[in-house]
């Protein structure tokens, strides 16, 4: 991104979407003051950062992943980035900026085409960083949020025989003990035994935290 006329690097239009508008405010202030980047507009929704978005055709996206009613951050990525561009430039690099840093959120937001993860403890010096290499596509993610990619992949995951992960299916859908027998055609005591076994090889005590697991490890289709 240059300006042909000044033969000096364009600087980086960026939209900001936080639904707090103290923070919005605290964003914009901070930003305003960064070298080579300029605030090109702010939502405080998902709609509205994709409103915007399409008119205004940043370069970057600050999205938070917590945007109250309306479409959540994850959702209001995976928008930004599979729509089509308006202009020449493609659509927006979208650097998540989140006090979440579970697995599940990151898992969730890289997936949606997130291009970095930041969390809102991070000094203005690393996040000013993170917005310019989003803006070339590059790779920017917080210290713990990359060991915790790192351990991710390294972790092996958990084998689940076929009847278990038909079992796991139908639990994520919410069905009860019953509603699964009946569907998968076993008795009840059989899918208590088999939930004990996915419980212990995912690690968890409780049907949610197996359905929980189960979407972070990609067991689920």
């Amino acid at each position: 991104m240059t300006d042909p006329a000044a033969g000096t690097p364009a600087p980086v239009r960026i939209l900001v979407c936080d639904d707090h508008v103290v923070v919005r405010a605290g964003l914009l202030a901070l930003l305003d003051s960064a070298p080579g980047i300029e605030v090109a507009g702010e939502a405080g929704t998902g709609e509205e950062a994709l409103a915007l978005a399409a008119r205004l055709e940043p370069d970057v996206v600050l999205m938070d992943l917590q945007l109250g009613e309306g479409i959540d951050g994850v959702e209001t990525t995976r928008r930004l980035t599979s729509a089509p561009a308006a202009g020449s430039g493609g659509p927006p690099h979208v650097l998540v900026l989140t006090t979440y840093d579970t697995d599940a959120d990151i898992t969730r937001a890289i997936e949606a085409g997130a291009t970095g993860y930041l969390l809102k403890a991070e000094r203005p010096e690393e996040l000013f960083a993170a917005i310019h290499a989003a803006a070339q596509g590059r790779t920017a993610l917080s210290g713990p949020v990359a060991s915790r990619v790192m351990a991710n992949m390294r972790r092996p995951r958990p084998s689940l025989t076929d009847r278990e992960r038909d079992i796991l299916a139908q639990l994520a859908t919410g069905l009860g003990n019953r509603e699964i027998a009946r569907a998968l055609f076993i008795s009840e005591a059989t899918v208590k035994t088999h939930l004990r076994r996915i419980y212990d090889k995912l690690g968890v005590d409780t049907r949610a935290g197996a359905v929980a697991v189960a979407k972070e490890q990609r067991l689920l289709p």
